[in-house]
C-alpha cells in the first residue's frame, strides 16, 4: 500500500515554532489575504500545522486539509477544533491526493512548493481535483530577484538546506512552476518579508491561479 506519510521530526518541531515566530511578525495578515473571500469547499495541500486554518472565512463550507507529516498533521487537527468552518484533517502526498476529480472550488497551499519532491507532478494533481472554474491560492518563499542573493540560495539548495529543512529549497521559481502545470497566474503579489534579518527565504510571492482550458 502506498504510503500517505513523510516523517521529519527535527524539522517538525522547528517549523512548528517558527511558523509562530512568522505569524506574530506579520505572516498571518498574508495568510488572511491567502483565503480571503473563498467559498465552498476548499483542498489545503500541504497543512502542516494548521496555521492558515482561523483565517478561512465561513463563506467556506468545508477544508479537506492534507498533510504527510505526522507530528505537523496532530498540531493541524488540534487547530482545526478552533476553527470558524469545519476542516477533515488527513494524511496524504501532493502527488496522490485522495480527493476525486474536479471535487473542490479552490486549492490553497502555503510554503508548501518549495518542498515537494516534484512539484509539477504535485502541481497537476492539485489541477486535476479543482472544477475547471476553480482557483489556487498560494503563498510561498520563491527565488530573489537580485543576483547575489539567487546564488546564495543556489548554494544553499545545493548543500545542506534541503537536508535540514524536510526538503525545503530556498530558490525554486514557483510560479513558473504555477505556470507550466497549466494555470493562468494573477493577480500576485511580491514581497520581501525580513523581519529583523533579510535572509535566503525571506523573498516571497503571494497569488491566485486559474486553470487553463
Amino acid at each position: 500500500m502506498p504510503t500517505t506519510e513523510v516523517s521529519h521530526p527535527l524539522f517538525a518541531r522547528f517549523y512548528t515554532w517558527f511558523s509562530h515566530v512568522l505569524d506574530r511578525h506579520g505572516m498571518a495578515e498574508q495568510r488572511e489575504a491567502l483565503v480571503a473571500g473563498l467559498s465552498g469547499r476548499v483542498i489545503e495541500v500541504g497543512a502542516g500545522n494548521g496555521l492558515n486554518f482561523a483565517h478561512y472565512p465561513p463563506s467556506v463550507t468545508g477544508v479537506l486539509a492534507v498533510e504527510p507529516e505526522p507530528r505537523l498533521r496532530s498540531a493541524a487537527r488540534r487547530a482545526a477544533r478552533d476553527a470558524r468552518v469545519p476542516i477533515e484533517v488527513v494524511g496524504g502526498l501532493a502527488d496522490r491526493l485522495p480527493a476525486g476529480d474536479g471535487e473542490f472550488g479552490a486549492a490553497v497551499v502555503s510554503f508548501v512548493l518549495c518542498s515537494l519532491p516534484d512539484p509539477a507532478a504535485g502541481l497537476r494533481e492539485i489541477r486535476r481535483v479543482l472544477a475547471p472554474s476553480g482557483r489556487l491560492r498560494f503563498l510561498e518563499h520563491v527565488r530573489a530577484g537580485s543576483a547575489g542573493w539567487a546564488a546564495a540560495q543556489d548554494v544553499l539548495d545545493a548543500t545542506v538546506w534541503p537536508h535540514l529543512t524536510g526538503g525545503c529549497h530556498t530558490g525554486r521559481d514557483s510560479v513558473a512552476a504555477v505556470e507550466a502545470a497549466g494555470f493562468a497566474v494573477g493577480p500576485l503579489e511580491r514581497f520581501v518579508f525580513a523581519g529583523r534579518l533579510r535572509s535566503p527565504i525571506s523573498f516571497c510571492v503571494r497569488g491566485e491561479a486559474r486553470p487553463r482550458p
